[in-house]
């Protein structure tokens, strides 16, 4: 097939690289403009935009996409059998989504109708559940609700973060859009309309989704911190000073809720109905330390409390 690829991060690396093993033919790749990140602000070029040189395809990062008549002509010009779609971060316009006859084919990173959003492996993660996936959709122009095409399940492990598991689905997406695209030439797939009931909403993620709930149960508070990395992660405060926690488990034992419990190198930290150990913490402007580390340099006490 003729196509065209929208896509940005790392996530939709495999995908480029897989329909073009596929043998199909990837007339143009686009992807959001290089940004500048970092401390020195430097000019960092996506890991599509990568990609897609190294494979010798052609790239356009245009700023913006619904009103922007010389991309709508090379678009047309170059008439697509299918638009693929994977985490592009940009809402496509009615134009692009009538162009190709087979439509415009999104990958996502949920078992739709759940999660659907901006974050759906984070929230999935966060939220503790044990089994998610990816499923191959027909875009229309509304929030992930267009008709479903595949899916394929993963299970969570217990310890897996959501920079595991972006890996993990990318690697399983990447294949199952190949096979959503002979499918789809070869007429055996049926678009299978979503329970629009049991939607759930995985909204773009905040700062303040990352700071630490105390009337939260242990398990929900890690589970939260390994749905929400690298960003915004787990925080709190201590001493009116923004406090990172880099690794918590959790703990045996009861604390009243926010208070700080010193048991050697240990600190445990209360919670709804438990407590969770901060493993490796970070003060605010200061480096990232183990517990002891940290104990013996604030000269931390029980009693203390998190979040004032």
């Amino acid at each position: 097939m003729k196509l065209v690829f929208c896509g940005t991060p790392e996530f939709a690396v495999g995908t480029l690289e897989a329909v073009v093993v596929a043998g199909h033919q990837v007339a143009l790749v686009v992807t959001q403009p290089d940004r500048a990140a970092g401390r020195g602000m430097q000019v960092q070029v996506g890991a599509v935009h990568a990609a897609a040189k190294r494979l010798g395809l052609p790239v356009v990062q245009p700023e913006r996409i619904k009103h922007n008549p010389e991309f709508q002509a090379r678009l047309e010009a170059i008439q697509p059998d299918a638009i693929l779609v994977v985490a592009y971060g940009r809402i496509i316009p009615d134009w692009m989504l009538a162009l190709p006859r087979l439509g415009c084919i999104n990958l996502h990173g949920s078992l739709l109708p759940k999660y659907r959003g901006a974050a759906p492996i984070q929230w999935a993660v966060a939220n503790g559940d044990t089994v998610t996936g990816v499923t191959t959709m027909r875009l229309n122009a509304g929030l992930d609700t267009g008709p479903m095409l595949l899916a394929e399940k993963l299970a969570i492990a217990p310890e897996e973060t959501a920079v595991d598991l972006f890996r993990s689905l990318a690697a399983i997406g990447a294949p199952l859009m190949v096979r959503t695209l002979e499918g789809l030439e070869a007429g055996t797939i049926s678009p299978v309309e979503q329970d629009h009931a049991a939607a759930t909403l995985a909204p773009i993620l905040t700062r303040d989704d990352g700071r630490m709930d105390f009337l939260r149960s242990a398990s929900d508070l890690v589970n939260r911190w390994r749905g929400f990395q690298p960003w915004p992660g787990a925080w709190t405060t201590l001493r009116g000073k923004k406090l990172i926690v880099h690794r918590l488990r959790e703990a045996d034992g009861v604390a009243q809720q926010s208070e700080l419990r010193v048991e050697g190198d240990r600190l445990l930290a209360g919670c709804a109905g438990g407590a969770v150990e901060l493993l490796e913490v970070q003060m605010e402007g200061k480096k990232r330390m183990a517990a002891g580390e940290f104990l013996r340099g604030f000269q931390v006490k029980s009693g203390e409390r998190l979040g004032l």
